[in-house]
């Protein structure tokens, strides 16, 4: 078995796929209409034929509390792996991006979060 798709609530996902494809440097790989919304699946620039990551519309109270939730308490919906949070964070910072936790060294893991603009935090560590 092995993870194909995951996705992440997104209050809109025109702008989400701006911020996920402009600044964070994800492809598109699908953007298909689904009734009043679309099926937009990214994926890594270095492993196309990858996991994909579907920006999901919140439009259903379940969803829209959830991210709300977790949002308000600091959770991260998601964590991306870097080659190094330090030079990342630095590239995104130019970029405009809010963090909310700065690079820091946990348990031998440096780990950064970021504001995605859409309504969730986004953690990023160095792999």
């Amino acid at each position: 078995m092995q993870i194909i798709v995951t996705s992440i609530f997104v209050q809109d996902q025109e702008k989400a796929l701006k911020f996920y494809t402009e600044t964070l440097g994800f492809v598109k790989k699908h953007d298909v209409p689904v009734g009043e919304f679309r099926w937009i699946a990214l994926v890594s620039p270095h492993d196309q034929d990858g996991t994909e990551l579907l920006l999901e519309p919140n439009n259903h109270p379940a969803a829209a509390e959830y991210q709300n939730k977790i949002f308000a308490e600091g959770i991260p919906a998601t964590m991306f792996g870097v080659a190094d949070v330090c030079e990342e964070y630095d590239r995104l910072i130019k970029h405009g991006v809010k963090f909310t936790v700065e690079p820091t060294e946990m348990d031998g893991v440096t780990l950064a979060v970021f504001d995605d603009t859409c309504g969730n935090l986004i953690q990023i560590v160095q792999k």
